[in-house]
């Protein structure tokens, strides 16, 4: 079945194109392409065992980023149909937002930042873009996933003007403060839906939860009322998901609806009338609140709980030890890490090795470098 885009969704015949030409997809769209060229690079599929708050090893059953960039891409298509936006676009930013997270999720990013602050510094949307425009090795021809510009715009999703300066057409809507596309607005926040609500579930199931604690939030607290409305009595696992399932219906269901109210108000009928406008899509101003208010009880109570306080202590010890020691050390890099002329790209290089590492692995290199016994 064909579905008819609206107007103000981003068309795949207008799109900006990739950075070099090539033959026109054949049987799928250039977003779908995208999307498949994501899927099956190496950067997605180490996604596996890279951490969402749960270090890797620590159980089965806790999202990675993987798990998480394929519950975004569900979202993020369900609502994109409902408002006949580009599927195939919103689900490509969706499946590649994640791709430049290092290993240890937040904890890995700020502690890698910190080593990288006479470097330029180091955030995940850049480097996420950096993934799919330079280090993925997979064509002969160019560097990179050669992805369509749309596509690279909606993994962009933050960028300081300083670093917007330097990266030419894509950083440009930061210097002359203009909005993406609605598929690039709507990743974003369907990214918030599935981490908000997910590590919900995975905070009850770690036990560093309890429903007592988060009955204290309204979006919970309502709809585990309707649970147990609907199932007098029900406890347990299948409680919560009931509950953290209504919690994200709720919220894509105000989600389409404001949007399609901003969208009817703003009557912006073409991409580029969006890019002049504020954000169309969004929570209403109530949603918005019951939202804040779940990711501030998230932080205080799960993000700040000392067991995950000192898993991020040793997080950031790890990342920071092996960025230390391969830039006093470079010959300890593989060879197409190393770089002779410069001590800035020499770390940049680091940085790109030590964030392309998944947990384990990383945590496998900490021993194999600094337990004298291990090999």
């Amino acid at each position: 079945m064909t579905i008819e885009l609206a107007p103000y969704a981003v068309q795949m015949s207008a799109s900006r194109g990739r950075q070099f030409a090539e033959p026109a997809a054949q049987n799928r769209s250039e977003f779908g392409r995208d999307r498949d060229r994501i899927i099956h690079s190496s950067a997605f599929r180490r996604l596996e065992y890279k951490t969402q708050v749960f270090v890797n090893h620590e159980g089965d059953l806790f999202r990675t980023r993987l798990t998480h960039s394929l519950e975004v891409a569900q979202i993020a298509r369900s609502i994109a149909r409902n408002l006949n936006l580009n599927e195939d676009l919103v689900e490509a930013i969706a499946l590649a937002h994640d791709l430049g997270h290092t290993p240890f999720g937040h904890a890995g990013q700020d502690a890698l930042n910190l080593c990288m602050q006479s470097y330029g510094g180091f955030e995940h949307n850049l480097q996420s873009l950096r993934v799919v425009d330079v280090l993925e090795e997979r064509y002969g021809n160019f560097d990179g996933l050669n992805l369509t510009f749309e596509t690279r715009e909606g993994i962009l999703k933050h960028c300081s003007l300083k670093n917007a300066r330097q990266l030419g057409a894509i950083g440009t809507r930061f210097i002359q403060k203009k909005q993406p596309g609605l598929e690039a607005q709507l990743a974003n926040l369907a990214d918030e839906i599935a981490y908000n609500n997910h590590d919900v579930d995975d905070g009850l199931r770690s036990g560093l939860l309890q429903e007592a604690q988060l009955m204290q939030v309204p979006l919970f607290a309502r709809n585990r009322q309707l649970v147990e409305l609907a199932f007098p009595g029900l406890s347990g696992r299948r409680a919560i998901s009931e509950t953290v399932r209504r919690m994200i219906n709720e919220l894509i269901t105000d989600l389409i609806a404001t949007s399609e109210q901003r969208l009817l108000a703003q009557q912006a009928l073409s991409v580029d009338a969006v890019r002049d406008a504020p954000p169309l899509i969004a929570f209403s101003n109530e949603m918005q609140a019951d939202a804040l208010l779940l990711k501030q009880f998230l932080h205080d109570n799960l993000y700040r709980h000392y067991l995950v306080q000192r898993m991020t202590s040793k997080a950031k010890r790890c990342v920071t030890d092996l960025f230390v020691i391969f830039m006093q050390e470079p010959e300890l890099l593989p060879p197409g890490y190393r770089e002779r002329d410069s001590e800035a790209r020499q770390a940049r290089k680091v940085a790109d090795y030590i964030a392309g590492m998944t947990d384990r692995y990383a945590m496998r290199e900490h021993r194999r470098l600094f337990i004298v016994d291990e090999i």
